[in-house]
């Protein structure tokens, strides 16, 4: 996977590239598997929709690359998208970066923007549904037992229900399949996930 590439502005940066940037900004073991979900969930996505699966797994790669050392949403995700625009990452995955977080007041205006929102939220309760299955492992966990807990408010109280409820309608997609597309990416990378 660590051959992956993607032609930037400033020419190519691969895929192992963006992976140092994540080793060298985020020490978090956790947080770094929520990267690597989020971006496998966005080229699930890219595949879906017919669009460039390296650009839009960058944008989940390195949506959250400042959220360890700058977690205040007054920093997040500012602080990493200036840092990569100055490596030369496109514009259009900056955006996206820039408009997972509501209140940074970038609006999601491209498909890529709108998966990246989607995808966050819902990755985090997935891994917590996988973590309460006897055998903690994704490949337990079903579409009907996610839409269970996401209604049980003391489930994952973190997880933003709401976004990933707007996340699917911003994508135009019913819920349930939203949900079965981001858990069938994560079952794809679920040694890596360690789940």
């Amino acid at each position: 996977m660590l051959n992956h590439r993607l032609q930037g502005v400033s020419g190519l940066i691969t895929r192992e590239k963006a992976w140092e940037w994540v080793c060298e900004w985020v020490s978090n073991e956790n947080l770094r598997k929520h990267l690597l979900a989020v971006e496998s969930a966005m080229r699930h996505y890219a595949r879906i929709y017919g669009e460039d699966e390296e650009k839009w797994g960058l944008a989940g790669l390195l949506h959250d690359i400042d959220y360890e050392r700058y977690p205040d949403s007054t920093q997040h995700p500012k602080v990493g998208a200036q840092f990569l625009r100055e490596q030369g990452v496109p514009e259009e995955v900056v955006e996206a970066i820039l408009g997972h977080a509501n209140w940074t007041g970038v609006k999601r205006k491209s498909l890529m923007a709108k998966a990246l929102y989607a995808c966050d939220e819902l990755t985090g309760l997935l891994v917590a549904t996988a973590l309460v299955m006897p055998s903690k492992k994704l490949a337990e966990v079903k579409v009907d037992s996610v839409l269970r807990k996401m209604k049980d408010k003391s489930f994952a109280r973190k997880v933003d229900r709401q976004a990933i409820i707007d996340g699917a309608n911003e994508l135009g997609i019913p819920l349930e399949e939203h949900i079965a597309n981001v858990l069938k990416a994560m079952q794809d990378i679920a040694e890596e996930l360690g789940l």
